[in-house]
């Protein structure tokens, strides 16, 4: 087979998968996606905005003009201490907004335990086990389980502790996943969460981040993801 003739297959074989759109919140999360994908056809790239507006809205504007079969967010984040090291990645088994809900007498109350619906949207579970196991595969260091959706970032240990007590199956916290997932769910179409740690969930330290080692992983993630989506 001559290097044309594979190039009309793979080009083929592109256009008959599923598009997938992955919405970053800024353009260096996004160059850093671009980057690992190496000019893939079938990915579309976004850099929707920060926060869960932002990303809800991008997303559903994105979905509106084309045809996808997933929607990932992707990007940077923070990772909780023994779950999710700096420079390591993280899959989402949910994306969950921790924000969403009321303070009462006896403390934080979500708005699903108030009654007003769901703030979770779990990610296909056999998608996340394979990415996750295709990373390790290639040598990098990744953990599963439940990314919060926060409007603040945590920059106290009080605040990450109590966060760590409230759901205890986080792994990383960033500003996206939910309203990226809400919108995709509202089409019917499947959602994750993959994310790149920069920094430990606590007490803010901002010239310790590890953001070019985060966005470098991110690269390397996005490269794995045209083996497995």
């Amino acid at each position: 087979m001559n290097s044309q003739t594979a190039a009309d297959l793979v080009a083929a074989q592109e256009a008959r998968a599923p598009r997938v759109l992955i919405v970053t919140a800024v353009a260096a999360e996004r160059d850093a996606v671009l980057r690992g994908l190496q000019g893939s056809r079938r990915f579309h790239v976004i850099a929707a905005g920060a926060g869960t507006a932002a990303a809800a809205a991008g997303t559903a504007a994105a979905l509106a003009a084309g045809s996808y079969g997933c929607v990932i967010s992707a990007g940077i984040g923070g990772g909780f201490p023994g779950r999710a090291p700096v420079g390591s990645l993280v899959v989402a088994s949910e994306m969950l907004d921790a924000a969403l809900g009321a303070e009462t007498p006896e403390g934080f109350r979500s708005a699903a335990e108030l009654g007003f619906g769901s703030v979770s949207v779990p990610a296909p579970g056999g998608t996340v086990q394979a990415l996750a196991a295709a990373l390790a595969a290639a040598g990098l260091a990744v953990s599963t389980g439940t990314v919060l959706t926060v409007s603040t970032a945590t920059g106290t240990a009080g605040t990450a502790a109590e966060l760590a007590a409230r759901h205890p199956q986080a792994a990383a916290e960033a500003m996206e996943g939910h309203g990226v997932a809400v919108a995709a769910q509202a089409l019917g179409i499947a959602a994750l969460e993959l994310r790149a740690i920069s920094n430990p969930v606590g007490p803010r330290d901002r010239a310790a981040w590890k953001i070019k080692e985060a966005l470098d992983a991110l690269t390397a993630a996005a490269a794995i993801l045209l083996e497995v989506l």
